[in-house]
């Protein structure tokens, strides 16, 4: 009776690759550039539309509403992901109506708040699934 090995090693090979991919860490930051000028120029009109209104224009907070960006932003997101971030949004935002926004509206809305807390662009834009957002880190500048 001859078995075949082949089945075997797909299941290995896939078990290692689903744990090295479990395994990512954060080694991104918000300070490496992980959104477009672009999409932070989409995110904009979306943000003053769902969220000034709660958040304040210059994202400042309101009542009710955390800041979004600043010193009190950093110290409610200091050591969470952009991932974090962006399934809180997701999940609970706008207030009206939760989860209605795509997940590509989301993402620009997150872009528009990095631009407005000074993290530098780059040249690829803000990703919408939460597992690849979950590996940039939020914290503050560097040597700051």
């Amino acid at each position: 009776m001859r078995v075949s090995l082949m089945p075997v090693l797909v299941l290995m090979v896939a078990g290692v690759l689903d744990t090295s991919l479990h395994a990512q860490t954060t080694d991104r930051s918000v300070w490496d550039g992980v959104f477009t000028d672009a999409q932070a120029s989409r995110g904009k009109p979306l943000y003053a539309r769902e969220c000034a209104k709660c958040h304040g224009e210059e994202l400042t907070g309101g009542e009710e509403a955390p800041p979004l960006a600043g010193e009190a932003f950093l110290s409610n997101w200091n050591g969470l992901t952009a991932g974090d971030l962006f399934d809180r949004i997701r999940k609970s935002m706008p207030q009206q109506a939760p989860g209605t926004l795509s997940r590509q509206q989301n993402a620009d809305i997150l872009a528009f708040m990095m631009m407005m807390n000074h993290y530098p662009s780059g040249k690829t834009e803000l990703q919408t699934q939460t597992e690849i957002l979950k590996q940039i880190k939020i914290e503050p500048k560097p040597g700051g």
